[in-house]
């Protein structure tokens, strides 16, 4: 049997509601139907808008699987039925709603997607920007509306194709004034708050910036695999390179005001990690501080390894399709440059081809290093000038000598031909000092020592002087190779040392996800691909180093040397422990449930010794003593240990109930009967058992969505734990709003009010403001409450009392509002009143 050819997803993807993705996602399916395809509605959300409705005619639908949840009815997408009917696309809309818990079915929607994607179907869907995971906090920050349905967003950056639907804030008012989004009813609400004009142009960046990231990556993905290495100039990318001197802040923000310039281009600092002789002048102090300085302007900061820097930072600029190499003038003084040749920023400016190069001028130009920096490596150019100084710079001071012919000794001569061999063996090492040695041997025979203008010695001495001058010649120059390799390895293992130093930084900041590191290791080590295997691959060109048991770290590029092996394998003991972290991280997380249920239990037998004890013991001993014959009791008193009886009665009851609802709620089997309650059938009763509280005038107020006893039982709570707090001659405060589609209940205390890091301990069970011993009580009240407040669709949130105090704020949908959703112990509640296709 072949296997099945994976179905590719289509994502329509807008900045807020209303944009027209639902409508843009059924006509694509009417057009596909129209060119001969196989397409099937599996789940469109029409929102009761008209014209959307109106695109589903001619487009045939699966039937939706209808649900039942704590006492309500719910439609939801029958995958089964869908994978029956095996279309060649299917319609999903939704991507990222919640679906009824039960039966089998998957916690969310983009789950059954990715299942009609593996059966080989093709799937057109819809999502707004804010589901997104990684934007969840940064659209909570912009609406203040916290979304509870998410979609991890690896899987939208999978879909074939991401299409953006757009339009204009003002735009997007006008529909919502003209109500094209929202009925009448909420319209004045939505643009006062989500729909405001700053809202909207925030979304709709976020939305734009996104996709762009996405397309951006389409790009390079299609550049590399077609092998195109020349820059396309689609978006200005400014590539400033950073050596850790002082002259690193001045580029920084010269490059930061050419990216600002280019219409915000994109800003990307880069710090070469190298073997030769600059590397020993990095100050890590001024890195660090160079990169805080590029993140606060908005850019980003990458560390790489190369032994050749200039070819290392245009390689990194290509690969980033960088337009723009920003660099510092030489810090060296024209006679190093004289003696060393060109520097980086010359062959940069070679190698760079068709990325512009500046040049930036600072005040350390020209003027050397801070620091002392040991000498390079030995480059092409070095080699050659090595021997050719060992055969012409000796023939040069011998003409020189020749002419000072009497006024020097045999013993100055020999010397200033040692400085020589010295000299060439700094310039081209041991082998370049052998053939300075021995030119200058012969010289020195020839010219200097008796009889002059023979290669023969007059004296046994003058023999014994030309071999001693030839030894030290030779082991001069052997000092100096040496001394040359040592700084060599001294500056690769400060390039590793630095290497590493960087990635225990990033993991410092948090950057230690896997794919975080190996996104970083894949960038350090200049290669096109990094991923964690189980198994080394045997494909060429790839590079694999284990990772721990069972996990190769494998990387596909160029070919690395053995030292960059080496800091390979430390990448790869950092990517270990990553994936030994998250495995522990799994394990943890299974036995967290447990170990919360083990400290719930603890400290419910701790609390109920005296939540219990006290109106049994109070019970017990009213009952006992009107049972007794010892005494005889007066009708007062009688009356008086009666009352103490049903009073103890009545609290052990209600202690129960709230056990049994929260045990009810922890298991998701509380029965609802939400429907429209209003006001003035619930504040009532809790009122005549609260006198210790008052309500504003309610008028006005719609009916909300709730079921009437436990709305009953959230408000006595909230209201009997406002009295407690409240002083003395002052009544806790009920008052009510409507905004948005939901109501507002506020029940105010003038009490002393509560910190903001000690609001959410509040809600939990068995907690109480002030607990410093197990004798305070059970706290299950506000526990409670918040929970059958979320149960019905609800939210309960603490706020300040202008003037002093806390306030109590339970959010509740308006009755009949389409917009019933909520959440419930971390579960996201269905959304009803789906919109049917018709047959």
């Amino acid at each position: 049997m072949s296997d099945v050819r994976p179905g590719r997803l289509k994502v329509y993807l807008g900045a807020a509601p209303g944009v027209g993705k639902t409508y843009r996602m059924l006509d694509e399916g009417r057009r596909r139907a129209a060119r001969g395809a196989d397409v099937v509605v599996g789940f469109a959300e029409c929102h009761g808008r008209p014209r959307t409705e109106a695109m589903l005619d001619g487009l045939e639908h699966v039937p939706r699987a209808a649900c039942s949840y704590r006492g309500g009815r719910f439609e939801e997408m029958d995958l089964g039925a869908v994978l029956a009917r095996r279309p060649q696309v299917a319609i999903v809309d939704e991507c990222a709603h919640s679906n009824v818990p039960g039966e089998g079915r998957n916690a969310k929607r983009w789950q059954d997607i990715e299942i009609l994607l593996a059966a080989g179907i093709d799937v057109v869907t819809a999502l707004n920007i804010q589901h997104l995971e990684s934007l969840n906090d940064v659209v909570e920050k912009i609406t203040g509306v916290p979304q509870h349905e998410t979609v991890p967003d690896e899987v939208v950056r999978r879909a074939r194709q991401i299409e953006l639907v757009d339009m204009p804030p003002e735009g997007l008012r006008r529909r919502m004034a003209h109500g094209n989004i929202y009925p009448p009813e909420a319209i004045d609400a939505a643009l006062a708050n989500y729909f405001r004009p700053g809202n909207l142009t925030a979304l709709r960046q976020l939305a734009l910036l996104w996709v762009a990231d996405r397309v951006d990556e389409a790009l390079q993905e299609y550049r590399f695999r077609h092998g195109i290495g020349r820059v396309w100039e689609t978006r200005e990318r400014v590539v400033v390179a950073l050596t850790g001197g002082p002259e690193g802040d001045t580029l920084v923000r010269r490059a930061a005001r050419i990216a600002d310039r280019s219409a915000g281009g994109d800003l990307l600092a880069v710090h070469v990690a190298r073997s030769d002789g600059l590397a020993a002048g990095v100050s890590h102090a001024s890195l660090a501080r160079q990169r805080r300085l590029v993140e606060d302007l908005g850019g980003s900061y990458h560390s790489v390894v190369g032994d050749d820097v200039a070819a290392t930072l245009v390689e990194f600029a290509r690969a980033e399709n960088a337009t723009q190499l920003v660099l510092g003038t030489s810090r060296r003084g024209r006679l190093a440059r004289f003696l060393t040749g060109p520097g980086t920023g010359e062959t940069v400016t070679v190698l760079s081809g068709d990325i512009d190069v500046h040049r930036v001028t600072h005040e350390r130009a020209g003027r050397g290093t801070l620091l002392p920096s040991r000498r390079r490596t030995l480059s092409p150019a070095r080699l050659i000038a090595g021997p050719v100084a060992g055969l012409v710079l000796p023939v040069l001071l011998t003409a020189v000598l020749a002419q000072l012919r009497g006024t020097l000794n045999l013993t100055s001569e020999a010397l200033l031909f040692l400085l020589t061999v010295v000299g060439v063996a700094c310039i081209g090492g041991v082998a370049s000092a052998v053939i300075a040695s021995m030119t200058a041997s012969l010289l020195l025979n020839y010219w200097f020592i008796p009889p002059v203008g023979a290669f023969t010695l007059a004296e046994p001495n003058a023999l014994v002087a030309l071999a001693v001058f030839v030894l030290v010649a030779a082991v001069v120059a052997a000092v100096v190779d040496r001394s040359l390799r040592l700084s060599r390895r001294s500056a690769r293992a400060t390039a590793e040392a630095e290497t590493m130093s960087s990635l225990a930084g990033s993991i410092v900041r948090g950057e230690a996800t896997i794919p975080a590191l190996l996104e970083r290791t894949r960038e350090t080590f200049g290669m096109d691909f990094a991923d964690l295997l189980d198994e080394p691959p045997d494909a060429p060109g790839v590079t694999a180093v284990p990772a721990g048991p069972g996990a190769f770290l494998a990387l596909r590029g160029r070919t690395l040397s053995s030292s960059e092996r080496r800091v390979l394998a430390a990448f790869a003991a950092h990517v270990g422990s990553a994936v030994e972290r998250a495995r522990l991280a799994e394990a943890a997380a299974e036995v967290e449930p447990v170990r919360a249920a083990d400290r719930l239990r603890t400290a419910l037998l701790r609390a109920v010794g005296h939540d219990l004890r006290t109106p049994l013991a109070a019970g017990w001993a009213a009952v006992t003593s009107l049972r007794g014959r010892d005494v005889a009791f007066s009708t007062e008193d009688r009356e008086e240990l009666l009352a103490t009886a049903d009073e103890s009665m009545a609290k052990l009851n209600r202690l129960v109930e709230n056990l049994l609802d929260l045990s009810r709620l922890e298991a998701g089997a509380l029965t609802l009967n939400l429907r429209e309650t209003s006001l003035e059938e619930v504040l009532p009763i809790v009122l005549a058992d609260e006198p210790g509280a008052e309500a504003a005038d309610l008028e006005g107020i719609p009916p909300v969505l709730a079921d009437p006893p436990l709305l009953e039982r959230v408000l006595a709570n909230l209201v009997g734990n406002a009295a407690r707090h409240s002083p003395a001659g002052k009544k806790a405060l009920i008052t009510a709003s409507a905004l948005a589609g939901r109501v507002e209940l506020r029940v105010v205390d003038r009490g002393p009010g509560l910190p903001a890091d000690g609001r959410e301990r509040l809600f939990e069970p068995f907690q109480r403001l002030g607990d410093t011993d197990n004798t305070t009580g059970l706290g299950l009240g506000l526990a409670l409450a918040r929970g059958l407040t979320e149960a019905m669709n609800g939210t309960l949130s603490p706020e300040d009392t202008p003037g002093g105090g806390l306030t109590m704020v339970v959010s509740l949908p308006v009755g009949g509002h389409a917009e019933n959703t909520g959440h419930v112990h971390g579960t996201d509640r269905p959304r009803q009143g789906s919109c049917t296709p018709p047959r």
